[in-house]
Formats: C-alpha cells, structure tokens, sequence
C-alpha cells in the first residue's frame, strides 16, 4: 500500500457529522478496510468530531473542526483538531466507576480507546490523533 493522505475541513454545526461519515466510508473503501475495522473507525472519529464541534468549539459554527488521515505502513492515523481552548485530557472521570454508569454522556473518549489502536492528545487537548492496525 502507498502512502495516501486525506483531508476535511468542517464548520462545527452538528448536521456535518454526516460529512464525516461519508468520508470514512469512502477512505475506507478506497483502502480496502474491512467491516470491522471500519465500524471500529467510524464510531471513534465520529465521537472525536462530535467532541470537537460540542466540547472544543461549543458549536460556534465559524469555528472549524478539521480532520485528516495518513495511511503509512499499515497504520491508519486520524487526526481531529478543533479551534478550542482545549481541556485536561488526563483529568476524566472513569466511565465505568459505578457513580458515572448511569450518566447519559462521559464514555466517548473511553470508546475511543478501546476501539482504536492507541489514542494520543496533544496541543492541550485540542489535538487528537487515533491510530489503527490494518495489516
């Protein structure tokens, strides 16, 4: 496989999303990513954009949420940067400790990381990049 890189730029208007999903299906039909894998991608970067627009921009539409994906040797890495003040990404509640299980929000990032290869924040949270195996 060669190395291919993609790109999108939205503006944070939660109807977009459906922008994101149509371009991980067609980088992922591009790239021959099975069923899986694609499922497994498609719930993690959908819930980073959705962070993104809601958390990061507070849904201020001439902010943008820009998302980019480098296929290199066999890893996916997905990018999701938004125009926010950013947040303490080593500060969060744990999903799954009995006080959050009835919470209707809070498991986003937790899904991402058990979906995904390896999650990493920089630029004070307003960075997220999410890696997955594909060979």
């Amino acid at each position: 496989m060669t190395d291919q890189k993609y790109r999108l730029e939205i503006p944070s208007k939660p109807e977009n999303i459906s922008l994101v999903e149509n371009f991980i299906e067609n980088v992922c039909q591009d790239l021959d990513i099975s069923d899986e894998v694609y499922g497994n991608i498609l719930i993690s970067v959908t819930e980073a954009v959705n962070n993104g627009m809601i958390h990061g921009n507070k849904i201020d539409e001439t902010k943008k949420v820009e998302l980019t994906l480098e296929e290199k040797d066999g890893v996916m890495t997905f990018t999701i940067r938004d125009d926010g003040p950013g947040f303490n990404f080593a500060d969060l509640p744990d999903p799954t400790a009995p006080q959050n299980l009835e919470k209707p929000t809070g498991r986003g990032i937790f899904l991402m990381q058990q979906l995904s290869d390896e999650v990493k924040f920089t630029d004070e949270g307003r960075e997220v990049e999410i890696q997955f195996k594909i060979k």
